[in-house]
C-alpha cells in the first residue's frame, strides 16, 4: 500500500508564512488537505499570500501578528480558534537574518533577531500548546531552526545564537508536552536560496554556499516536505529531535579532496 500523508481538515498555523520557506510549508500542507492559518507581520503580505493559496484551491485565512508581541500572539491564536477551529499543527517559522559583524552589531539588531527568532518561537508555541491542551488535541509543534545552530557563520552571531536556542527550547517542549500527547521537533535547513529573504546576501556568498552542498540543490519544497513528515503519523514516535535538511553539507567539506576522482 502506498504511503500517503493526509492532513485533510486539520488546522495548521504557519508563522512567517507569506514568503520563502513559510509559503512553501503552507502550500505543502494545503496540498494535503489542511486548512491553513497563515501568519505574517505584514497584513498586506499575509492577505496576498492567502489569495494565492486560495487560487490554487487551498483553504486559507490570514492572521497578521507580530510574533514578538505576547498580546498579539494570544489574540492570533484565539482568532484562529474562532475562525477555523482548534489548532492541530503549528509551524514556528517566522525569522530574520540581517548581517552584521560581531564587533559592529548594535544592541537593537541583536534584540530584533533574538526577539523574532527565539522569543517569537516561545510565544507562538506556548500559546498554541495551551490551545491544544484546552481542546484535547494531540498536536504537533514544528520549529524552524537552522544549520547555524551547530556551526558559527561570520556575520550571524545573533542568528546562530537564536537558532541554537530554538533547538534546546524544542527539546524542552518535547519533554514537558509529551504527557499531553503533543510532539515537538525542529527542522534545521541548510542553505536554501529564497528570493525575498535572501535579497541582502551577495551572489558570491550564495554561489559559495551552493558549492558546499553535496547534492547540489536545495529548494523550499525540500524543507516543506521535512516539516510534513515530522507532523505526520509516520513520525508518531518522534519528538525532541532535530532533523537536518541540508543536502549533506554538514557532513564534511565537499570540495576538499586529498585524492583525485
Amino acid at each position: 500500500m502506498p504511503v500517503q500523508i493526509d492532513f485533510t481538515e486539520q488546522v495548521v498555523l504557519v508563522t512567517g508564512g507569506a514568503t520563502g520557506l513559510g509559503m512553501a510549508i503552507a502550500t505543502a500542507f494545503g496540498n494535503t488537505g489542511a486548512r491553513v492559518a497563515l501568519n505574517d507581520v505584514s497584513q498586506s503580505r499575509a492577505a496576498a499570500a492567502c489569495e494565492r493559496l486560495r487560487a490554487a484551491g487551498i483553504t486559507c485565512r490570514d492572521f497578521p501578528a507580530d510574533v514578538r508581541d505576547a498580546d498579539q500572539v494570544r489574540r492570533m491564536i484565539a482568532d484562529v480558534e474562532g475562525g477555523m477551529g482548534p489548532i492541530d499543527v503549528v509551524v514556528a517559522n517566522a525569522g530574520v537574518y540581517p548581517v552584521s559583524s560581531f564587533l559592529d552589531m548594535s544592541v537593537d539588531e541583536w534584540d530584533r533577531v533574538l526577539d523574532t527568532n527565539l522569543k517569537g518561537v516561545f510565544l507562538t508555541c506556548q500559546a498554541a500548546a495551551k490551545s491544544m491542551i484546552l481542546h484535547g488535541r494531540a498536536g504537533r509543534i514544528i520549529t524552524l531552526s537552522s544549520g547555524a545552530a551547530n556551526h558559527a557563520i561570520w556575520g550571524w552571531s545573533h542568528y546562530c545564537a537564536s537558532k541554537a536556542g530554538v533547538v534546546l527550547l524544542t527539546k524542552a517542549m518535547a519533554l514537558e508536552l509529551a504527557e499531553h500527547g503533543i510532539r515537538a521537533n525542529a527542522v534545521l535547513p541548510g542553505f536554501i536560496d529564497v528570493e525575498e529573504g535572501g535579497a541582502h546576501l551577495s551572489e558570491e556568498y550564495k554561489d559559495r554556499a551552493r558549492s558546499g552542498i553535496p547534492l547540489r540543490r536545495g529548494e523550499p519544497a525540500d524543507i516543506a516536505n521535512a516539516v510534513l513528515l515530522l507532523a505526520s503519523p509516520l513520525a508518531g514516535f518522534v519528538t525532541g529531535t532535530t532533523l537536518v535538511v541540508d543536502g549533506g553539507s554538514s557532513s564534511g567539506k565537499v570540495g576538499l579532496r586529498p585524492v583525485e576522482d
